[in-house]
């Protein structure tokens, strides 16, 4: 709220520069700023009285904004990679699929690993999950498993993070 907006009896005055000036009437307070030729801003209208201080008030947006934006900035988004294997991978197809993860997990990402079954495999599930702990254990050194090898309908799927 800012200006005319403003409908309380008093509010807490802060100067142009940071004083305090006091506990004051809106009225008042609206004229102290006008006089400077600047906007009266509510700044925190849950406070018993609220605060409110002399500010210009476009100026105010526009520095909200920038902190905003580089709080943003700041902020790392997690993505979740799918690396997809079959029963009877190769070792070398197997060694190019843990060096893929190995970059996924080196930028941050998790990395979901699915073996996936088709047709007469699906009969030999528990002999191949020995696929995913190798996997597990061979990125142990740059990952930790978050999610444990679990069936999910045609596949069984796993998730590993990042070491902290």
């Amino acid at each position: 709220m800012i200006n005319e907006q403003i409908r309380d009896k008093e509010v807490r005055l802060i100067g142009e520069d940071g004083e305090q000036l006091g506990i004051v009437s809106a009225k008042e307070a609206l004229k102290i700023a006008e006089d400077a030729g600047l906007d009266l801003v509510k700044i925190a209208p849950n406070a018993k009285p609220p605060v409110c201080k002399v500010i210009d008030y476009g100026k105010y947006r526009y520095e909200l904004a920038r902190k905003e934006k580089d709080a943003k900035k700041k902020q790392k988004t997690v993505e979740l990679k799918e690396i997809r294997l079959s029963p009877n991978i190769e070792a070398n197809d197997l060694n190019t699929k843990m060096n893929a993860a190995r970059k996924f997990l080196a930028k941050g990402d998790k990395v979901k690993i699915t073996l996936r079954f088709r047709g007469r495999e699906m009969a030999h599930m528990n002999n191949s999950k020995h696929i995913l702990d190798d996997f597990a254990e061979n990125l142990s050194d740059v990952a930790v498993v978050e999610k444990a090898p679990k069936i999910e309908g045609r596949s069984i799927g796993m998730v590993l993070a990042e070491k902290r």
